[in-house]
Formats: C-alpha cells, structure tokens, sequence
C-alpha cells in the first residue's frame, strides 16, 4: 500500500439509487468534474455492486484509472464512508492506494463457444437444475478432485474473499498474502472437503462431468454464462486496478477486521 498520487482531473459517477443520485447532487458543484475517458481518478457513488459494474467497465474499455469509492448502499467493503460537506479533494489528497488484480476466466461452453471475462471478486460455477453438479478440478494441469459432487464450486480473490466466498464458508485471505480461495458450495461428495488455499500464481480448471445430464452455468463477478463445459482460470497480472482508501479504512485492514466479527 502506497501514498496516492495529486489527482488533478476527476470523474464522477454514482447508481442510479435515490441515495447515491442524492449525494451526486450535492457534489457536482464542488469540483469541475470530467468523463472517465478524460479524468486521471473516478469518484464512485454507490455499494459495492456499483463499484464493480464501474471497474468492469474500464476493463471492458482496456482504460484502468484509480477509483475512490463513496458508500451509498448495504456493505460497502470496497469503498469509503460518505461523509456530507467533506472535501472530496481533501480526502482523496490523504488517500492510500492498493492495488488488485483480477481472475480471467476463459470458459466453452457446450456448443463449442467460448468467452474471456475477467472477475475481481470469483468465480462460481453453479448447477442449473435440480441434479447437482459433477465437476472435475485440477490444478496447474495435474487433477486434483475426479469428481465433485455439489451445488457448485468458487475461486475467489483476497478482494472477493469476504463476499460470497465467506458465505460459503470460504477462508478470508489478507490482500497481499498472494493467495486465491477455492471454495466448494454445499459438497455431497467428497462430503468434507473444505476446499483449498493456493497461490495465485497457480491456473485452475473445471471440467463438467455429464453436462447434458447436469448443465452447470459460470458466473464472473456480474456476468453469467449457462451450459459450461469447461472454465480455466488464472490471475490477469496484466490488468490491475487500482482502489483508493482512506487513511485507517482501507481493504487489507478491514479483511484482517472481518476475522474477528463475531
């Protein structure tokens, strides 16, 4: 975690919640706001969903700038406390800087397609149906599970591993431990599997036993593909982002925070 730098042009977007449209009013005199394709920094308005849509959203452009979010929704765990009449370029002047890298998730489906998203929280390959799911996992190509059986299987990062990796009672992973979660979702077989902790240099891949019988669907953070037949993942060293913080708010202490929430 490092000092951020002098941000001099800034963005500003917020969701569409009455709230976060609320306080956008309030700070569209404060700064002469610019474009995203313009602005060396992004204020984010919102929760944590919103905040995900907006860094997708420079993934999907290939232009990645800092982004400092402000909590307008539920959780928050990737942006800051909103605070009415506070400067934003005060705070973001003080703001410390930590970098995440994503998950790319190379996935074919049954027909032959295949798709490239990328995910900063994980991966989740789910049943479609009432059969449950048959996967086969390996990593860094040698087979580790020939067959497991389950609602379905997730690969979080450190930055998703309090979201739904901590639901399915996943580990919580420090943002720089290197680590990646892999997580199985109510496992019938093997019954007591817990999943595994690896390092995030390693490339995982799930195979689909019996698709037909028992189509299964990968889910990349906010997007969806149905009928998998095979997903391979690995880290996207290549397309970082870039959250800013407050000082004492920031990701790495509120992972470290999360572990002893009782």
């Amino acid at each position: 975690m490092t000092k951020s730098q002098e941000f001099n042009r800034l963005a500003l977007v917020a969701s569409d919640t009455a709230r976060a449209q609320e306080a956008f009013a309030q700070l569209a005199g404060e700064h002469d706001w610019v474009s995203i394709a313009e602005a060396d920094a992004v204020v984010v308005l919102g929760g944590d969903g919103f905040m995900l849509q907006t860094l997708h959203g420079m993934l999907d452009t290939g232009r990645v700038i800092p982004a400092y979010g402000m909590n307008l929704g539920t959780v928050g765990f990737l942006m800051n406390r909103f605070r009415a009449g506070a400067s934003v370029t005060r705070r973001l002047a003080k703001a410390r800087s930590i970098a995440i890298a994503p998950l790319r998730m190379h996935a074919v489906s049954q027909d032959g397609h295949e798709e490239v998203f990328c995910a900063i929280n994980e991966v989740s390959l789910l049943r479609e149906t009432r059969q449950t799911a048959k996967i086969e996992v390996s990593v860094d190509d040698k087979v580790r599970i020939e067959e497991l059986v389950c609602d379905g299987v997730l690969l979080s990062t450190p930055a998703g591993s309090t979201a739904y990796n901590l639901s399915a009672h996943g580990p919580i992973l420090p943002l720089d431990s290197e680590l990646l979660a892999l997580t199985p979702i109510s496992p019938f077989r093997p019954r007591r599997w817990p999943g595994a902790i690896l390092p995030d240099r390693s490339r995982i891949r799930f195979r689909v036993i019996e698709p037909d019988k028992r189509p299964v669907s990968a889910v990349a953070d906010q997007k969806e593909l149905r009928d998998i037949a095979e997903v391979s993942l690995a880290i996207a060293r290549d397309s970082e982002l870039t959250l800013l913080f407050d000082p004492g708010h920031a990701l790495d202490e509120r992972i470290v925070a999360e572990q002893f929430v009782v």
